[in-house]
């Protein structure tokens, strides 16, 4: 049965008095793309994330947050609260022919924008959208008052202002206005640029705003601005057997994962020493510039927290980073030919990408990668950061997921979901709020498992316990995450019971959210996919006149 109107309301979650509550709070939402768990400070990385490091250090990591493993279906359940599945993009942002593999978001299922701006906020996206190609699936079509970025699933960083078959122009879009990116600039610093004139324009007004700031860094192509390059120059030499050895030293220092924890090897991954010379210098170089395509980014938060801090927002105002999957593995073809660089890794002809050998890095200390239901596909850090309501340096499990982001927004916003929205039935959420966890620190209280299906990947996290299947085999493996989160061992043939138990929820849950069996769905050939494990390519639109 579809719910009654829901209203979230706050019931002591905060410290604040009852005049601060009417001055209800600012949500701004940070997403990145590609981003491996362990790639910024904050996590154990040794790339320069000043201002993350600042939120954590003021604010809230969570060591079990999760996504959907890969962009489309992510954004999803980021935007809606619901599975992708649910929402419509059960497997990409093509049509696969059945309501739920229709490849853009469904009227039933409301955008963290259409509630939050009937609830009175300012409503603001900048960055990548990827949840609908068609203009009517737009964002300002989907509650957006303010959007400048990119529609599909992947973009070059810089146009270099002529339009060639390996340099295309960047099409981009600003609220239904079709233009390309201007010579010169780059697109990570457009995206955080714009939301900052989004913010001092909405400064004008007397509402409460949200903020979607969607990177697309550091998805490929590897393209970043020479002097960030410069900082990571030699930084790599070490190669990724060390450095990933010393990402995960810090991890256990700072307590986000524990000291006997399993760490998930990858025979694929060859040693570094086992490299020539020359093999070594252009693998450093891709790690140099995926490093910097980071480090912009950060800067980009700088500035929109600098923006914070001058309109005098900072302390009522609530920030949530994430990353939309694990880092890129190995290239899976599916049917396409690899787009080929035609300049050196870093430019604006480089079509590279950083690889399994440093992506076994990123995702460190887990396992697999970026559309893989193991955790190193779908972990991501969660920062958050609340002045004043979240304790500073907190460290807490969670066990999140996507679908909870949007009961948390509505609930601290004071802002109803409804049961019909323009005349159409919703579909209700299907997460839980964070705010005991965020606030008071205490453990989720969750009636149901989490679950995912993506290609034919399934998984099921109930407490202790995650069952998993990788496509294409569909046989079930345990495994005990609170003390194997590395997926090392198997526990599948000594817990039957477990298997039975977990596998009857998947089937239940896949029945309610319209999953079909990956082989009847199948697409033949490249289609829905155009770029390493599903990203799409850089448009080769045509450039304005």
């Amino acid at each position: 049965m579809k719910k009654m109107l829901t209203t979230f309301v706050l019931l002591g979650c905060f410290s604040w008095s009852m005049a601060q509550q009417k001055q209800r709070p600012n949500i701004i939402l940070i997403m990145v793309d590609d981003m491996g768990y362990s790639d910024i400070a904050p996590y154990g990385g040794e790339i320069q994330t000043p201002n993350l490091s600042r939120l954590a250090a003021e604010g809230l990591r969570l060591q079990e947050f999760y996504n959907n493993s890969i962009c489309a279906p992510t954004r999803a359940s980021l935007l809606t609260g619901q599975s992708n599945h649910k929402a419509g993009i059960g497997f990409f942002n093509v049509n696969l022919g059945l309501p739920a593999y229709q490849g853009y978001l469904n009227q039933e299922s409301l955008t963290l924008a259409e509630v939050l701006k009937q609830a009175g906020y300012s409503t603001l996206m900048a960055g990548k959208w990827h949840v609908g190609d068609d203009s009517i699936y737009w964002p300002n079509q989907r509650g957006f008052d303010r959007f400048y970025g990119f529609i599909g699933g992947a973009s070059n960083y810089f146009d270099i202002g002529s339009y060639t078959d390996k340099v295309p122009p960047v099409p981009l879009v600003e609220n239904n206005r079709r233009f390309n990116l201007e010579p010169g600039r780059y697109l990570t610093d457009e995206i955080a640029g714009h939301a900052v004139t989004f913010l001092e324009e909405q400064s004008h007004t007397n509402k409460p705003f949200f903020l979607y700031v969607a990177y697309n860094a550091p998805h490929w192509p590897l393209q970043a601005l020479p002097e960030d390059i410069a900082k990571y120059r030699g930084r790599y030499a070490i190669g990724w057997d060390s450095l990933r050895n010393e990402r995960i030293a810090r991890q256990k220092q700072l307590g986000l994962i524990k000291p006997d924890a399993t760490i998930a090897p990858d025979p694929e991954v060859p040693s570094w020493e086992s490299l020539t010379y020359d093999e070594k210098k252009l693998w450093e170089k891709k790690m140099e510039v995926y490093a910097a395509m980071i480090d912009r980014m950060d800067q980009g938060i700088g500035k929109i927290l600098d923006k914070l801090k001058a309109l005098k927002k900072d302390d009522n105002t609530l920030i949530v980073f994430i990353s939309d999957n694990g880092a890129q593995g190995g290239f899976i073809p599916a049917g396409r030919k690899r787009q080929r660089s035609s300049g050196p890794i870093g430019t604006a002809g480089s079509y590279d990408y950083q690889e399994q050998s440093w992506a076994h890095v990123s995702n460190a200390p887990f396992r697999s990668y970026k559309a893989s239901a193991y955790e190193g596909g779908i972990s991501s850090p969660l920062v958050a950061w609340f002045p004043g309501h979240i304790k500073a340096g907190s460290i807490a499990r969670g066990t999140a997921h996507l679908i909870d982001l949007a009961p948390t927004f509505y609930e601290i916003a004071g802002a109803t979901y409804p049961a019909t929205y323009h005349n159409v039935s919703t579909n209700p959420l299907q997460g839980v709020s964070l705010s005991p966890l965020f606030f008071s620190l205490r453990e989720i209280d969750r009636a149901t498992p989490l679950f995912w299906e993506r290609a034919g990947n399934r998984a099921v996290r109930k407490g202790r316990w995650k069952l998993i299947s990788s496509y294409p085999s569909k046989q079930w493996e345990l495994f005990d995450i609170e003390r194997d989160r590395g997926e090392t061992n198997n526990l599948a043939a000594q817990q039957p019971q477990v298997v039975k138990e977990l596998s009857a929820a998947y089937d239940v849950w896949a029945k309610d959210n319209n999953v079909v069996d990956y082989d009847r769905v199948k697409p033949v050939g490249p289609a829905g996919f155009a770029g390493p494990t599903g990203g799409s390519s850089p448009s080769p639109a045509g450039r304005k006149k």
